[in-house]
């Protein structure tokens, strides 16, 4: 059964931000994120059971998730956040 996931990130100065990872063929332009008064971006996903990697792509920049501390190493030097539904 899917769950609805909701994926944040503070990030005040951005000008764009999205999501890319596992559930979205790491396409960063198919997940925006909405900006919220306080500078956090947020958006949610209804994703079915299973281990996914994600990060966000911060106005042309991948960042990982800063409130995550699961990831796991990708071939480009650097870390992919963790989800894991159960």
């Amino acid at each position: 059964m899917a769950k609805i996931v909701e994926f944040e990130v503070t990030a005040p100065s951005a000008e764009r931000v999205c999501l890319a990872g596992d559930f979205n063929n790491w396409d960063p332009s198919s997940t925006p994120l909405k900006r919220e008064r306080d500078g956090n971006w947020k958006t949610r996903l209804k994703l079915t059971p299973g281990r996914y990697e994600y990060k966000f792509w911060v106005d042309g920049e991948w960042k990982e998730d800063p409130k995550n501390r699961l990831n796991n190493p990708n071939p480009f030097g650097t870390a992919n956040s963790i989800l894991e539904i159960r």
